[in-house]
């Protein structure tokens, strides 16, 4: 039991420094989605002129964003809870919600993730490119795989990180 709580714990830190780095990465894209969405703004209302296509810039850079500080999110537990409906129940059956929680969110994670990777490969195959700027759409797409893949991976250490911790009955 103590070879994998500590098991579980190394895989933690790991996926938490990973975590970090595609936190950092998010934050990055974001602060360049910030500073393009202000050159094109003083570009507009100074000089007439924006820069061409900031809304595209702006929509897939804030896709990547979201899929980058997932993971971030998820391993803090800081997604939104409702406490309202265990805040009067007992440790054991709030670990199992618990539990089944985290499983439901990997579960939909990686169908989500599953669906960006298939609709990336398709939009790849059939060529799509963004209207103005005619930047190649897949690109985004497979930006996004990494955060989300990550997010289904830390799902399945906590889920395995709580079921570790449920009590064990010896059996007699």
């Amino acid at each position: 039991m103590q070879e994998q709580t500590l098991h579980v714990s190394i895989t933690m830190r790991r996926l938490e420094r990973l975590c970090d780095a595609s936190a950092a990465v998010g934050a990055a894209v974001l602060m360049a989605v910030a500073l393009m969405t202000t050159a094109s703004v003083i570009g507009r209302a100074f000089f007439s002129h924006p820069i061409l296509g900031d809304v595209e810039l702006v929509q897939l850079g804030g896709a990547i964003v979201v899929a980058s500080f997932l993971p971030y999110t998820q391993f803090r537990r800081a997604n939104i809870v409702v406490d309202f409906f265990t805040s009067g129940v007992s440790k054991g059956t709030q670990r199992c919600m618990d539990a089944f929680g985290i499983l439901l969110y990997t579960v939909t994670l990686a169908l989500i993730t599953w669906r960006v990777v298939v609709g990336g490969i398709d939009i790849h195959a059939a060529q799509e490119r963004s209207m103005l700027m005619d930047l190649p759409l897949w690109i985004p797409y497979a930006l996004m795989i990494p955060g989300l893949a990550l997010c289904v991976l830390i799902g399945i250490a906590q889920f395995a990180e709580c079921t570790a911790r449920a009590p064990h009955k010896d059996a007699a």
